[in-house]
């Protein structure tokens, strides 16, 4: 009779977690189960959705060939727009990997759309800090829309963190554009649900049917089962290192919207007379694509690692937003971490349980774009992808850092752990 090899599992050394932390993970993990259920159910929806889209506009072997010079003919490029368009539930949609940022897509819209004389309001209080020098709040003479004549103004949020409708009436009446940041950026407030974006749409265009709504939606694509978009807005814009690139897009941004609105947007991201005809894809086409297919399932795995990371933090004493089981805009979650040195160590913390460059450690830097120290944790293999296991946050109160992202939910939990390990080693978090 043959022998039966009985396989047997091959010794690994593990990660170096003290046992109270992994209790508390243990309990906290019990807390997700709903939200961790309802994640799956919207993953489930989403994947479909982008499958259909693929199917629908016939991606097909020569769409994944780059094109390179003028670009002119770029089968995989003009494809990806339509699929991209489908799946935002939008009427076109422009996808670049020219497009550096989330806020050079921002940019690119703005300058776009607006003209000298037009007004541009924010109906969600003062923007990302990056925005900031965009619009001329800060820094003068670099091309801002200041310097071009657009005017701005801005509605401020409730003490709540809430849109104040009634103002939104009062100052959408003379404006051109309204901007919506769906995403908290560097602040407390929550980030904004689709049915919410939409309570804002119903105001502004009540009050003036003809502006045009564009939604920032940094961070919030496929975490509910609609965009933007399906709430009435006219553009929505945002970068392909976070969402809606899957971890694969190695850069790049997208513009999504009325056709129209987008045809315009075209000519700023090339120039006038040209717009989308030109710009090669060189090598970018596979990635984007796959990138965008897988996107559905790795943004729950990302909602999984922020909801675990609200529920352990919580049970360890930190102030969390947004709760395990509130509703979620987007993929991040702000902790309070109540000083400078506990933020720090825990980003450092994050930074060791990421796959690339562990054995660094991140510093507070003055960063471009910001007004004070930043601090940022992304041991990613995209340099800078949010939706890879990060944590960044500026050094000022109230000391919050704003974790996001995570490829697998295995490894973004395990990364949060070794963050709380660090803490612990450094005196930062204090178990019973």
């Amino acid at each position: 009779m043959a022998e039966i090899f009985d396989p047997k599992p091959i010794a690994q050394k593990g990660f170096e977690i003290e046992e109270r932390i992994l209790a508390a993970a243990e309990k906290a993990e019990d807390t997700c189960e709903a939200a961790f259920k309802q994640i799956d159910r919207t993953a489930h929806f989403n994947g479909e959705k982008v499958l259909k889209a693929f199917i629908d506009n016939q991606v097909s072997d020569v769409c994944m060939k780059g094109s390179s010079g003028y670009g002119y003919g770029d089968l995989g490029r003009d494809t990806l727009d339509k699929v991209f368009a489908q799946c935002m539930g939008a009427e076109d949609a422009l996808v670049r990997h020219s497009i550096i940022s989330g806020t050079h897509a921002l940019t690119c819209a703005l300058f776009g759309i607006l003209r000298k004389g037009d007004k541009l309001v924010s109906l969600t209080g003062r923007p990302y800090d990056t925005l900031e020098e965009v619009i001329g709040l800060r820094g003068t003479g670099n091309g801002s829309l200041a310097d071009f004549g657009i005017e701005y103004d801005q509605v401020d949020l409730t003490p709540t963190g809430k849109p104040d409708i009634g103002e939104i009436f009062k100052k959408v009446k003379d404006a051109k554009v309204a901007y919506i940041q769906r995403s908290r950026g560097y602040s407390l407030r929550p980030s904004l649900t689709v049915n919410g974006i939409a309570e804002i749409v119903k105001a502004a265009k009540g009050a003036n049917p003809n502006i045009i709504v564009m939604v920032d939606n940094c961070y919030g694509e496929f975490v509910e089962k609609s965009e933007p978009i399906a709430a009435g807005a006219d553009l929505i814009v945002g970068s392909l290192i976070k969402n809606p690139g899957g971890g694969i897009a190695e850069t790049g941004g997208y513009i999504a919207g009325a056709k129209k609105y987008v045809e315009m947007v075209s000519y700023r991201v090339s120039c006038p007379g040209v717009g989308r005809e030109a710009g090669c894809s060189l090598d970018q086409n596979k990635r984007m694509y796959q990138g965008l297919f897988y996107a559905p399932e790795v943004v729950a795995s990302a909602l999984k690692t922020a909801t675990f990371t609200s529920a352990v933090m919580t049970q360890l004493g930190f102030e969390c937003y947004p709760k395990v089981n509130d509703p979620r805009g987007d993929i991040i979650t702000c902790v309070l971490m109540k000083n400078a040195q506990n933020l720090t160590a825990f980003c450092q913390g994050v930074q060791k349980g990421s796959p690339v460059d562990s054995f660094v450690a991140p510093e507070p830097w003055d960063m471009p774009g910001y007004d004070s120290q930043v601090i940022m944790a992304a041991g990613a293999f995209n340099n800078g992808a949010s939706i890879e296991l990060s944590a960044d946050a500026p050094l000022r109160e109230p000391y919050a850092a704003y974790v996001q992202g995570g490829l697998t939910y295995p490894t973004g939990r395990m990364g949060i752990l070794v963050a709380l390990q660090e803490m612990f080693e450094k005196r930062c978090l204090k178990l019973f």
